[in-house]
């Protein structure tokens, strides 16, 4: 009950950080928040298919698949603040997800392994670190894009 519990947390609190940012900048993150979303539900479903981790306590009926606080949760929220503070320096931002994603993969992993709620089974955390390092970068550069898309035409 407590996993439960704690992934509940894990899933909401996040969303409630939100209050602290003002409209514009909700709406200046929020697409490549939700594309984020995207990424780690296509990661959680390649994981699904070539077993790299067991998840073993969720909050949905799917949770078996696609760990939901995680993905919608700490990740997408954790995501958008990190944008917020650091999308201006491409640097400063790889800095920061590096030790953000390697503080998931060797810290929070193993924790969530000694809780009984998921555990790594044919991936490595340094493969796992890769893989969402890649995610990163691959965010950013959409986010680059996206803001592009959306400055006002000069017609």
């Amino acid at each position: 009950m407590t996993a439960k519990v704690l992934l509940f947390i894990a899933f909401s609190l996040p969303w409630f950080s939100l209050f602290f940012a003002k409209p514009a900048t909700i709406r200046r993150y929020m697409p490549v928040t939700i594309f984020t979303c995207l990424l780690m539900t296509i990661v959680f479903q390649i994981a699904y298919t070539y077993d790299w981790w067991e998840i073993k306590e969720y909050i949905v009926p799917w949770g078996y698949m696609i760990d939901v606080s995680f993905a919608y949760g700490l990740f997408a929220i954790g995501t958008f603040w990190i944008f917020r503070f650091t999308h201006h320096r491409f640097p400063l931002y790889l800095l920061v997800n590096i030790i953000m994603d390697a503080f998931m993969c060797y810290v929070a992993l193993p924790l969530l392994d000694v809780l009984g709620i998921a555990n790594y089974k044919n991936i490595t955390p340094w493969q796992y670190l890769l893989v969402i390092l890649s995610i990163s970068i691959i965010i950013y550069f959409y986010h680059k894009w996206q803001e592009k898309v959306f400055l006002p035409s000069e017609d």
